[in-house]
């Protein structure tokens, strides 16, 4: 059910790495929490996180939820489809991401979850 490519916080953020960035969203489990999405808000581009901090809301008909970074980076791309399309995380929650970062501290790759953990840790 949960992608093994993926990382899993226990905030229910996912993150997929690639050579030198890694996209963030949220995972499946947390979609089915939230309902219909409908807003994002977007950080700037640009900007510097630590591992845990807020970088956006997602809010749905039922609640509005903050976003957590799974690893310490800069921000070097926002999911601008999502401005228009948020219910994008409903249909394919482990496609849609939301940010891109370039990963300042890879040893934070090591304190999250795989997708057996992860769906351990939601089941």
């Amino acid at each position: 059910m949960y992608p093994a490519d993926l990382k899993y916080t226990k905030d229910h953020e996912w993150i997929r790495t690639s050579a030198d960035t890694a996209d963030v969203g949220i995972t499946d489990y947390a979609q089915q929490q939230l309902g219909d999405v409908v807003f994002v808000e977007l950080p700037q581009v640009g900007r510097v996180l630590a591992q845990g901090e807020v970088f956006g809301t997602i809010e749905s008909v039922k609640a509005v939820s903050e976003l957590f970074s799974p690893v310490a980076g800069e921000i070097v791309a926002v999911n601008d489809a999502l401005t228009s399309a948020p219910e994008q995380v409903n249909s394919d929650p482990h496609a849609a991401w939301i940010i891109r970062v370039r990963p300042t501290t890879p040893a934070d790759l090591d304190s999250l979850l795989d997708a057996d953990a992860y769906t351990q840790h939601v089941g």
